[in-house]
């Protein structure tokens, strides 16, 4: 086998190894997060809501106004909330 195959085959052992170190940091990152939902469920938090928080929270204030928005007018449609008064 020549060199530069030796090499190459080198970088990919690297690059897998390098992927399969940080598919198990994600999993135990993955696990770590599991178990503080399981905390904050403990305490009496509605993780489903929390989770929801996250979302809101990675968004930026742009991007929120305008789904929030966009959610009002479809709730309005559907008659699931009402109009406001001046409206």
């Amino acid at each position: 086998m020549s060199d530069a195959h030796g090499v190459a085959r080198d970088q990919l052992r690297a690059f897998i190894e390098r992927i399969e170190r940080l598919e198990e940091e994600k999993k135990t990152i993955a696990d770590d997060i599991k178990d503080v939902y399981g905390e904050a469920k403990g305490v009496g938090f509605d993780t489903k809501i929390l989770r929801k928080v996250i979302q809101i929270r990675k968004q930026d204030k742009d991007e929120r106004m305008e789904q929030e928005a966009i959610l009002d007018t479809y709730l309005q449609a559907l008659g699931m909330v009402e109009l406001p008064p001046d409206a």
